[in-house]
């Protein structure tokens, strides 16, 4: 991510992406790495329980534009079921499941989100005693996905719970402000532009470096963190569907996105070439890091991810070889699945951290 690129990818034509990804079942080996993790738990109700609405209405935001969500009624009979069933598996996501955890809680409204590969429900849970709400959602399972999720927990600075059943993936709410809404109506003049520029570059690199695709500012949220000096910016990922799943290697490059535009333009006014290098140095860095303090799981969520078949092989091919123009890693040429293209990237990482670090001593 070099300044000139930057300034480049300014004008650069948008780049697109598959119009509905492939949905890619959960094969035996990772749903038994799910359950080592306690990722994988037996749910009351499924996924599909949740479509037996039956009527739906439209959801505005303040400004009565549409949200692409819906809330959606049950009967009578089958609310009960539905509503005491979320609330159990409230409990299991947040808590160890057990069934007096959740009777002062209480399921105030169920959405459905028209938008996107996974169709989501989101659950918002309210307490009866003190209205203190949170949301959590049910969604189709995936395995780029659950991919996506997992290595998210083990190589960003955030943690991510969630748990699979069958078809189903239950996950819990990110809290932020969607990057969107967040240029549109939280920018102004107290927004430190520079430290915002700074987190936009971090951000850009962890996406490639884990070859997460597609966060365009709807797929991300800012989070603001009130420091004794300073408001500290964090940007985090709240869609993982695009996994590595796509052939072009711009696409696990936010900066590519017309979407982030304004992202964008806030690192070319702000940050000299030298400081762009020093954060994208320092994510690679703290990755390496992340990898050796998690190796052990890595190297099982690798494997099993290297031996399933999640995405197209043209997209494999296309993706290893424009990877291995920008790296000039011989070991880039040998993959053959999309998980074992994740794995040469985070080795060559590793490989050059180690080899900084021998240097010092």
């Amino acid at each position: 991510m070099c300044k000139e690129k930057i300034m480049n990818s300014e004008s650069e034509k948008d780049i697109k992406i598959s119009k509905r990804k492939t949905s890619y079942p959960i094969n035996s080996e990772l749903l038994d790495y799910l359950k080592s993790y306690d990722r994988a738990f037996k749910s009351p109700i499924v996924y599909d329980d949740l479509l037996r609405y039956v009527d739906n209405y439209p959801i505005l935001d303040k400004d009565e534009n549409d949200t692409f969500w819906q809330g959606v009624i049950y009967g009578p009979q089958e609310m009960s079921e539905i509503h005491q069933n979320l609330k159990k598996i409230y409990s299991r996501l947040t808590s160890d499941g057990a069934d007096k955890s959740v009777d002062h809680l209480f399921v105030d409204s169920v959405d459905y989100c028209t938008f996107g590969n996974s169709h989501p429900f989101r659950i918002k849970i309210k307490n009866q005693f003190n209205d203190n709400h949170d949301y959590f959602y049910v969604k189709k399972a995936d395995a780029s996905r659950i991919y996506g999720l997992e290595i998210e927990y083990i190589l960003s600075p955030n943690r991510i719970n969630f748990l699979v059943f069958e078809n189903t993936l239950v996950e819990e709410h990110i809290s932020g402000i969607p990057g969107d809404v967040f240029i549109e109506k939280y920018l102004d003049e107290h927004t430190n532009k520079i430290r915002l520029a700074k987190e936009f570059v971090k951000f850009n690199e962890r996406c490639f470096l884990r070859l997460l695709g597609d966060q365009r500012s709807y797929n991300f949220v800012i989070v603001l963190t009130p420091d004794f000096d300073e408001m500290q910016y964090r940007i985090r990922s709240i869609d993982f569907d695009q996994q590595c799943y796509e052939g072009k290697i711009n696409l696990y490059k936010p900066q590519f996105f017309r979407e982030n535009l304004d992202y964008v333009k806030f690192v070319t006014e702000n940050l000299d070439e030298s400081s762009i290098k020093q954060y994208q140095h320092e994510e690679r860095a703290l990755m390496a890091k992340r990898m050796i303090v998690g190796k052990s799981r890595l190297t099982k969520l690798l494997r099993v991810m290297k031996n399933d078949q999640i995405a197209p092989r043209e997209k494999s091919f296309q993706l290893k070889t424009e990877i291995f123009e920008l790296l000039k890693d011989n070991e880039v040429l040998k993959c053959e699945t999309m998980g074992d293209i994740v794995e040469a990237v985070l080795n060559f990482i590793l490989r050059n951290y180690q080899t900084s670090m021998t240097k010092l001593f």
